[in-house]
C-alpha cells in the first residue's frame, strides 16, 4: 500500500457510506448514554451485564470525555431541583438560548461543584479503571478515538470524529435539557415543565419521550401512550432476552376492569401508584369534554371567554403564570359546570395528598366517587363509575 493510500485511510467509502458509519457511530454513543448512564446508572431502573456496562463506559470515554459519576450527578440533582434556581440546566430559570446553545459548559461548570458529584453521584463505577484512566484521563479517550478515526478514513474521519463530538453537546445537553422542558406536548400535569418533544423516540433514542420520564423517573420503558415508540425500550427488550439486562422497574400500567362495584384496597393502590395516570384521564374525560360541551352551549360573549381558557384549561395551576390563574378563576366561577369539574380535580388530588392512613384515604377516595356520581355531570360520572374498576397490570 502507498503512502497516499495511507492518507486516505484504511476504510474506503462512497459519500453516503460515510454519512451512514458516522450516524452508526453516534447512536452507539446516544445508546450509551440512554441505557448505560440514564437508566442504568442514574435512575437504577435497569441492570446491565457487566461487559455490556463497561463496553458503554469505555464508548462514552472514547466518545464523550464524561465522567460516570459527574454525569449521574447532575442529572439526580435536576430531578431533585427540577427548574428551580438549582437546577443545572432548567431553561425556564437560565432561558432556552443558554441551554441549547450553552449546554456543554452549563455541565462543565456543575461537574466542578465537588460538593454536588459528592452527594448525588454515590453507587456509580468505583474500579480500577475509573480511578486511574477514566476519571483522571477522561480528555484521553476523545484523542484516541481523533487518531483512530484519521487512521480509519483518512482527512474524512476528522469532521467523522467532530460530528462525534458535537452530538451529545447538542442533542442531549441542547435538546433534550433545553426543547425538552421548552415545547412539546405532556401526557402527564408532572410539577416541572419537562415536554415528550415528539411521540417517536429514534434520534436520541426514547429520550425524546421527556415529559413521561419526568412523570415516572424509575422506569427503564419511556414510552406511555400506545403510540409512542421508545428506540432504547427495544434495545433493552432484545438484551434482556439475550441475558444481557434485567429490568426493575416500569412504570404503573392502570386498566379499568368493569362490574366493580366498591372501592376496595386494590383500587386505592392502584389509584395511588397510577395518580398521574388518573389525573391524565381525568383531564382527557372529564375535562376536556365538559368543555367542549360549555362551548357547544354557550352565546358569543360566554363562548368567547371560554376560548381564553381552552389551552389551559387541563394544566396544573402551579404551571400558570397569575394572568392565566385568574382567567381560569374567571371561568370556574362563572360556569357551575366547569366549577364542579375542576374542584371535583383538586379534590381528587387531595386524596392521595391530605389523608394520613390506608384507611382514611380509602375513605376519602370512596367519598369521592359517591360524590362525583352525584353531581349530574355526565362525563364525571362515567369516570367516578370506571375508577371504582381501576386495577394495575402485573409488572
Amino acid at each position: 500500500m502507498t503512502e497516499f493510500d495511507w492518507l486516505d485511510g484504511i476504510v474506503r467509502l462512497p459519500w453516503w457510506g460515510y454519512v451512514l458509519v458516522t450516524l452508526a457511530l453516534t447512536h452507539v454513543t446516544i445508546a450509551a448514554v440512554t441505557l448505560f448512564l440514564h437508566r442504568s446508572q442514574a435512575h437504577r431502573a435497569l441492570d446491565l451485564h457487566p461487559a455490556v456496562a463497561h463496553f458503554f463506559r469505555f464508548w462514552l470515554w472514547l466518545t464523550t470525555g464524561m465522567v460516570t459519576r459527574q454525569w449521574v450527578a447532575i442529572h439526580r440533582k435536576h430531578h431533585a431541583r427540577c427548574e428551580t434556581p438549582e437546577d443545572p440546566h432548567s431553561p425556564q430559570i437560565k432561558g432556552i438560548g443558554k441551554v441549547f446553545w450553552q449546554g456543554a459548559e452549563l455541565y462543565r461548570e456543575a461537574a466542578a461543584d465537588r460538593r454536588l458529584v459528592e452527594r448525588y453521584g454515590r453507587g456509580t463505577p468505583d474500579d480500577w479503571l475509573e480511578r486511574r484512566l477514566y476519571t483522571p484521563h477522561h480528555n484521553l479517550g476523545i484523542v484516541l478515538m481523533l487518531a483512530v478515526d484519521g487512521v480509519l478514513f483518512g482527512p474524512i474521519g476528522i469532521t467523522i470524529w467532530a460530528v462525534q463530538m458535537i452530538w451529545i453537546p447538542l442533542f442531549a445537553a441542547g435538546v433534550i435539557n433545553g426543547i425538552g422542558h421548552w415545547w412539546g406536548y405532556r401526557n402527564f400535569e408532572s410539577p416541572d415543565a419537562a415536554t415528550n418533544i415528539v411521540p417517536w423516540g429514534i434520534l436520541i433514542g426514547g429520550e425524546e419521550l421527556h415529559n413521561n420520564h419526568h412523570a415516572y423517573p424509575s422506569s427503564a420503558k419511556l414510552s406511555s401512550r400506545w403510540w409512542e415508540f421508545d428506540l432504547g425500550w427495544a434495545y433493552i427488550r432484545v438484551l434482556c432476552a439475550l441475558g444481557l439486562a434485567r429490568v426493575r422497574r416500569v412504570a404503573p400500567t392502570p386498566v379499568m376492569e368493569p362490574g366493580h362495584e366498591q372501592v376496595d384496597m386494590e383500587t386505592l393502590r392502584a389509584v395511588i401508584t397510577a395518580r398521574l395516570h388518573v389525573m391524565s384521564a381525568y383531564a382527557r374525560n372529564v375535562m376536556v369534554p365538559a368543555l367542549q360541551d360549555q362551548l357547544r352551549r354557550a352565546d358569543s360573549g360566554t363562548r368567547a371567554l371560554l376560548n381564553q381558557i381552552r389551552w389551559i384549561w387541563t394544566r396544573s395551576e402551579e404551571r400558570l403564570d397569575e394572568t392565566a390563574r385568574q382567567r381560569l378563576r374567571a371561568v370556574v366561577s362563572a360556569n357551575e359546570v366547569l366549577g364542579t369539574v375542576y374542584e371535583f380535580r383538586q379534590r381528587l388530588q387531595a386524596v392521595w395528598t391530605d389523608s394520613v392512613n390506608n384507611e382514611r384515604l380509602l375513605q376519602a377516595l370512596q367519598e369521592w366517587c359517591r360524590e362525583a356520581e352525584a353531581t349530574g355531570v355526565e362525563s364525571l360520572q362515567r369516570f367516578a363509575r370506571q375508577l371504582r374498576g381501576l386495577r394495575l397490570l402485573p409488572a
